[in-house]
């Protein structure tokens, strides 16, 4: 065990360790959307609110507490000096993901911490507040859908999910509610779809480690600390994320700018090694 206090730790305890700061954060969010909030423009004119803010502040105070030598890479405090490195370990915080759906009203957002290691999630969680849904993930992924608000007390409700084999009737795709692309389509019309769901934010990669969806393709602009946190859940559950490559997805991409290529999500791996993108 090196001096890094995230090396040697179990990880299936560090993601309900990080499932515990994103309910925190969560609830901020929450408390903002109640009383109400104004959205600004960043300079890649990205939309922001006092929601984002807060929520990456309370992440940031809490990752620094459990895991001290750990770098962050957050989407906030990137955005106002986007110099820094991860390393061979570091984690990615996207605070509120899915701050188009947060301003529309819609429930689609998330809170997303991540740990990477070797240039892939390890340990991470995703938080929907508003649907009260959370998972999390080390060696494997969890689901939390309590009754009642969760908490950092009542994450121990929680249930083992996998992916599901790709039903011979037809997969169910999940597409981005605000980012379609042409891409993502020239995709889905290649495969047996037998069902289409528009959905926002991280949602999706959960949704498909639960088995409740299949296939989730994405060729738009994201981040690295959009998808790290849903990337870890999916893998754990079983499934896979691939690039235009035909390789898993990799963090810590400094020289991208820590900006993913595009991809094809699945909860079926011999489905996504037997499917070539096309040309």
């Amino acid at each position: 065990m090196t001096g890094d206090p995230a090396l040697g730790r179990d990880e299936n305890e560090l993601g309900f360790a990080l499932a515990a700061i994103a309910v925190e954060a969560g609830a901020t969010i929450m408390a903002v959307r109640a009383s109400g909030f104004e959205a600004r423009r960043k300079a890649d004119a990205s939309p922001v609110t006092e929601a984002d803010e807060r929520a990456e502040a309370i992440i940031l105070s809490r990752l620094a507490r459990l895991l001290p030598q750990t770098p962050i890479i957050a989407e906030e405090s990137f955005a106002r000096d986007p110099v820094l490195s991860g390393g061979a370990e570091f984690l990615l915080v996207d605070p509120l993901d899915g701050t188009r759906e947060f301003i529309a009203g819609n429930d689609d957002f998330t809170v997303n911490i991540a740990l990477i290691r070797q240039a892939a999630p390890v340990a991470a969680t995703v938080f929907a507040p508003a649907k009260n849904r959370l998972w999390c993930s080390g060696e494997a992924a969890f689901s939390v859908d309590d009754s009642a608000p969760i908490t950092a007390r009542t994450l121990k409700n929680s249930r083992q999910i996998q992916t599901r084999r790709a039903p011979s009737a037809g997969l169910v795709a999940l597409v981005s509610r605000s980012h379609p692309d042409a891409r993502t389509e020239q995709i889905l019309a290649r495969l047996p779809i037998a069902e289409r769901r528009p959905m926002g934010s991280s949602l999706k990669f959960c949704v498909v480690a639960e088995a409740r969806a299949d296939i989730y393709p994405r060729f738009g602009p994201t981040m690295e600390w959009d998808t790290a946190a849903g990337d870890a859940i999916l893998r754990a559950a079983g499934g896979i994320i691939l690039g235009e490559d035909g390789s898993p997805l990799r963090y810590g991409q400094r020289a991208q700018g820590y900006r993913n290529g595009g991809f094809v999500a699945w909860g079926d791996r011999a489905a996504a090694s037997a499917f070539a993108l096309p040309e």
